[in-house]
């Protein structure tokens, strides 16, 4: 199957008992032991649960991968990955990582004596130097939040596997319609379900999905040992969201590459950042490991321009914290996604006081651009 039917039939198979067309929700935390001297495939529904199973079953196809996992966030599932490793281990992550992996990793992860070091992931030759003998993971995300650099995945796999090094990738803000790491060698794929894949702000959740079934058995002691599950009714959700992925983001796609065009060519943004531009350092790498640009992109405001004004003035947007939904999301990543990073790190990264993120929804794009140009000029100084 293509990937737009697969959006449809993988994972919402017809109920076999009525011929349902919607997947029922198995909102039970138990389940009767016909013998209990012998067992049977669901016993607990943190162990397993039908409605979940078949969300993690189609998460996993879409990624083209063997082994799908719910978690309860992105941050649950991200959290239950590094999970895997122990006390001694070094691992490397990309240095503008999202903000929650950020905090995780600075805050939590180094106390259990993990060795964690931020680096810029989009300079292979770095990244070799960094290897250490102890150094079991690397952990990109490309493109990264909220500047969207790209990280050359084929080249980090290369690198990784000379010394038989775990890899990790965060792929929410592409999802696997436009792009597919396992296909590229990455070991473990995490996703924010959350945004794109449920699509709709409606449901928090998070997804792993590897091809590997030894890899496999050690998310799932993580999962079932620890317990952050998805629960059934948000399971539920997730696979109705994923249904409209594809047809989402083709528009969202088509109306940022307008929102782009207009904001580059506004005197009240500096500067504009998003990997379908033609100007964009890596734009090669990226499109040679993904099918699209994605419906994110950032920008700075000029300094004639005051930001507080500008997202108080926003009319179609909502102001607030994630994105992939199907409203439009206007964040300001220094008081938002990014807050718990020091700012003189956020500063050292190039995430200024005057950056705002976008995620854009499927409001007509002339409305939205009509929107920002209203914020922009109510929120101009002198």
């Amino acid at each position: 199957m293509r990937f737009g039917t697969k959006l449809i039939h993988d994972g919402n198979g017809f109920e076999p008992g009525t011929g349902a067309i919607n997947l029922p929700i198995f909102q039970t935390s138990t389940f009767h032991q016909k013998d209990p001297m012998v067992g049977q495939k669901y016993d607990y529904s943190r162990s397993g649960n039908p409605t979940r199973e078949s969300f993690e079953k189609a998460i996993a196809n879409l990624e083209n991968g063997r082994f799908g996992f719910a978690f309860s966030s992105g941050m649950a599932a991200t959290s239950s990955v590094l999970s895997i490793f122990s006390t001694g281990d070094h691992i490397l992550v990309c240095e503008d990582v999202y903000g929650g992996t950020y905090r995780a990793v600075s805050t939590i992860f180094n106390r259990f004596g993990f060795e964690i070091e931020l680096i810029d992931m989009t300079d292979p030759d770095l990244v070799r130097k960094k290897l250490r003998k102890n150094t079991r993971a690397i952990f990109m995300e490309t493109p990264s939040n909220p500047l969207l650099k790209i990280t050359n995945i084929r080249e980090i796999v290369k690198i990784a596997s000379e010394r038989q090094i775990l890899t990790i990738i965060d792929n929410t803000f592409l999802t696997p319609y436009y792009q597919r790491p396992l296909e590229l060698g990455v070991d473990i794929v995490i996703h924010s379900a959350t945004k794109f894949i449920g699509g709709h702000s409606d449901v928090v959740g998070g997804a792993v999905v590897v091809k590997d079934e030894g890899l496999s058995k050690r998310i799932y002691s993580i999962q079932n040992g620890m317990g952050s599950i998805l629960g059934p009714q948000d399971s539920w959700l997730l696979l109705r969201g994923m249904r409209t992925l594809k047809v989402r983001l083709d528009f969202q796609e088509n109306s940022v590459s307008q929102i782009v065009k207009f904001l580059e060519n506004s005197d009240s943004v500096k500067k504009v950042y998003y990997p379908g531009l033609s100007d964009h350092p890596d734009r090669e790498i990226h499109f040679s490991q993904s099918r699209g640009g994605g419906s994110v992109l950032s920008f700075e405001m000029s300094p004639d321009h005051k930001v507080e004004t500008f997202l108080k003035s926003i009319q179609l947007g909502a102001v607030a914290v994630s994105l992939g939904g199907v409203e439009t999301i206007v964040s300001y990543p220094a008081k938002m996604s990014h807050a718990s990073m020091p700012p003189e790190k956020r500063k050292e990264l190039g995430i200024s006081d005057e950056l705002i993120r976008i995620s854009v929804g499927l409001e007509e794009p002339e409305d939205l651009i009509e929107d920002l140009e209203n914020s922009f000029q109510k929120s101009k100084v002198g």
